[in-house]
Parts: structure tokens; C-alpha cells; sequence
């Protein structure tokens, strides 16, 4: 055989397609995706809560207003409200001026503080992003509003100009920038990828597990019923979700070491993370056999960015966005951080990556009855139902 000879043959062009393929697919889906950092940061909502009696709160907000990079900033909150909308990270930062902070200012009070909250479990992009943002607004207001509070305080007390500026850069800070961090990751970037590793090993082993389930469904076509041969594939499927969930759960806390009482929670999350991916995977497969894969690639480079690890649905463009309302990743991911991470119930997350699988589920069951024709098998079986059903009548 000659080498243009093997060229030609099926696995070459198979190999030659699916480099060239992925290659596209992988920069053409991920370089644009990560345009949007730092892009996009602007477009992640704030709020800033003035509880001050005093004017300089009502100044300090104003000046945050004008000055902050960021277009959505809610003023009209409650900071308890505003905090639970943190926890949720429908919020990426807090800022809260308290009551007494211009009194505090005024008494020259080292205790006079802004509260900047912030939530780690969620987007590595989002928490990073707030510390920056944090670190620089408290330089600027240390720098100079400290200083211009301290001389006017000095002003008060009849000391002559001049000299009032110079006391005042020896006279300590007045304020003080409360850095507060909710849902602390521990340190180490595997506890902050956690979730999505999590979530990668079940929808990565799915994806491979639906196309061999489904390839061994055709191959059993002739030898049972559709029916039947569909009801084995969920159930392998269901038993390779139990075995593989204890062995990710394992290693996890082997490596990470989770609270012990997340044991059975991890479990139960994996186990259903594995069977909504499989069935979501499944999808092509059913429909066009082995090319399903084809489509199967791209969907999951695009869910590696929509999954909210990286970024939030405020940072990402339309396409990204879109994929992450279906994406089971995306509400895996989530739920992970909120159990291992957060403080709030992984529940709505559980419940509507559920929602997605039990749509795949349905869309599978209509592709088998639809799409395949029925088998010899099928036939024989629906035959000897009426058989049986005519037995009976008589």
C-alpha cells in the first residue's frame, strides 16, 4: 500500500477531519469566549448601601457612582437585602457605609469604616476582579478624603491653615476600608476548580459512555425490542453514574478533604450530574450514531466557559450566556458551590439541571420511537401482545 493510498483510507480521513476540527472548534470557541475578560467586568452589578446620617456618606456614594467601572449599581437596597442577593451572586460586591461613619469621622475615630463584601464561592474572575476594585477604592479614600477630613477637623479647632495641613499627615487615618470576604474557599487553586472538576469527570465520562451505550443499543437491534435495549441503557448507565460518583468522591476527599457530612451529598450530586449529561449527550448520538460526537465536542468547549466558574451570565456574550440556561454543566457547577462553598441551598440548581435531563430523557425516548424502525424483535413482541390480548378476550 502506498502512503497516498492510506491517506485515503477511513481512518486517516477520519484523523485528518477531527484535527483540523477540533482545532477550529477549540480556538474558535474559547479565544472569543475569554475576550470578555476584562471586557465585560463592567457589566457586573454592584450595590452601594447608605446607612450614613451624615454628609460625607452621601458624598462618599456619589463619588463611588460616578467613579466605579461598573453600569448596573443598586442604590435602593436594603444591605441585608443586598447581602443575600451577594450570597445568591446575583450581587458581585457590597459596599455599605454604615450610621455613624460620618460621626465616626468627625470624632477622628480609627473604628470608622466601608464595608466592601464580597463573595468567593462563585466566578475566580468576579472575586478577583472585587479585590482589585476594593484595594484601589480604599487608597484613593485613604489617601485623600482621610486627609481632608483630618485637616478640616483641625480647621474646627481654630488651628491657622497652613499648619492644619501639616498636622493633619501626621495625624493617623480616620478610616479605615473593611474588606469582608463570605464563603471563603480554602486556600489552593484545586479547592476554587473543585466544582468544576467535579462536574468535567461526570459529563466528560457521560459523553464517551453515550456514545458506546448507544452504539451497543444498534448493535442489539434484532436480538429485543427497542424498548427493552433503551430501558438497558439507562440502567447501565444509572449503574456506571453509582460506581464512578464513589470513585470521583473518593479522590476528592482524598485531595481536597470536604466536610465529612458532604460525603453522601457529593454522591448524590455526581450520581445525577452523570445520567442528565448522559442523556443530554445522548441526544446526537440517538439522532445521527457516531457523528453525534462530532456535534458533542463543540457543545462542551462551549460549556467549559458558560459553566460560571471563570466568569458570571452578567460577564458573558450572548452565545455563552444562551448555552448556559440549557447547559448542565453550568447548574452543576453552581450547586457545587453552594454546597461545598456557600451558604445557601444547592436545591433550585439540583432541581433544574434535573429538569434539563428529564427534557433530554424525553427527547431520547421520542428519537428511539420515531427515528429507529422497529426490528424483527419489536415486531415478534408486539405480535404476541396481541396474541395474549385475543387469549384473554376469549
Amino acid at each position: 500500500m502506498k502512503f497516498t493510498q492510506f491517506l485515503k483510507t477511513k481512518g486517516s480521513i477520519g484523523a485528518i477531519f477531527m484535527g483540523i476540527f477540533y482545532a477550529i472548534a477549540m480556538l474558535g470557541i474559547f479565544l472569543p469566549g475569554y475576550a470578555a475578560i476584562p471586557g465585560n467586568v463592567d457589566k457586573l452589578p454592584i450595590a452601594i448601601v447608605n446607612d450614613d446620617a451624615g454628609e460625607y456618606g452621601a458624598k462618599i456614594a456619589d463619588q463611588l457612582q460616578e467613579n466605579l467601572p461598573f453600569k448596573t449599581i443598586e442604590t435602593d437596597l436594603t444591605n441585608k437585602q443586598a447581602l443575600k442577593d451577594l450570597e445568591k451572586n446575583d450581587l458581585a460586591l457590597v459596599v455599605h457605609i454604615p450610621k455613624t461613619f460620618s460621626a465616626d469621622i468627625q470624632k477622628g475615630q480609627t473604628s470608622s469604616s466601608i464595608d466592601f463584601t464580597i463573595n468567593e464561592a462563585g466566578a475566580t474572575t468576579v472575586s478577583s476582579t472585587m479585590k482589585s476594585v476594593v484595594t484601589e477604592i480604599n487608597n484613593q479614600l485613604s489617601q485623600q478624603f482621610s486627609e481632608q477630613t483630618a485637616q478640616g477637623v483641625l480647621m474646627n479647632f481654630n488651628v491657622p491653615e497652613k499648619q492644619a495641613a501639616e498636622l493633619a499627615k501626621q495625624i493617623e487615618t480616620a478610616y479605615v476600608g473593611n474588606v469582608v470576604t463570605i464563603n471563603k474557599i480554602p486556600d489552593g487553586m484545586h479547592n476554587n476548580m473543585l466544582p468544576m472538576f467535579l462536574t468535567m469527570a461526570g459529563y466528560t465520562g457521560a459523553m464517551i459512555g453515550a456514545m458506546q451505550l448507544v452504539g451497543a443499543f444498534r448493535e442489539g437491534r434484532g436480538k429485543a425490542s427497542k424498548t427493552r435495549l433503551f430501558l438497558y441503557v439507562q440502567l447501565t448507565a444509572l449503574l456506571i453514574a453509582a460506581v464512578s460518583s464513589l470513585a470521583a468522591t473518593g479522590i476528592a476527599y482524598l485531595i481536597n478533604e470536604p466536610s465529612g457530612n458532604l460525603f453522601f451529598h457529593i454522591v448524590g450530586h455526581q450520581i445525577l450530574n452523570y445520567m442528565v449529561c448522559f442523556n443530554f449527550t445522548a441526544v446526537f448520538v440517538f439522532l445521527i450514531g457516531e457523528g453525534g460526537m462530532i456535534l458533542n465536542l463543540p457543545i462542551l468547549l462551549v460549556q467549559t466557559l458558560a459553566n460560571g466558574v471563570t466568569m458570571t451570565r452578567d460577564m458573558m456574550y450572548l452565545p455563552y450566556e444562551w448555552m448556559s440556561h440549557i447547559s448542565p454543566m453550568y447548574y452543576s457547577v453552581q450547586a457545587y458551590f453552594a454546597d461545598l462553598y456557600g451558604s445557601i441551598s444547592p436545591s433550585p440548581y439540583l432541581w433544574s439541571m434535573a429538569a434539563v435531563g428529564g427534557v433530554a430523557l424525553l427527547i431520547n425516548m421520542l428519537i428511539v420511537a420515531v427515528v429507529h424502525k422497529s426490528s424483527a424483535a419489536d415486531k415478534s413482541g408486539t405480535n404476541e401482545k396481541i396474541e395474549n390480548s385475543a387469549k384473554i378476550i376469549v
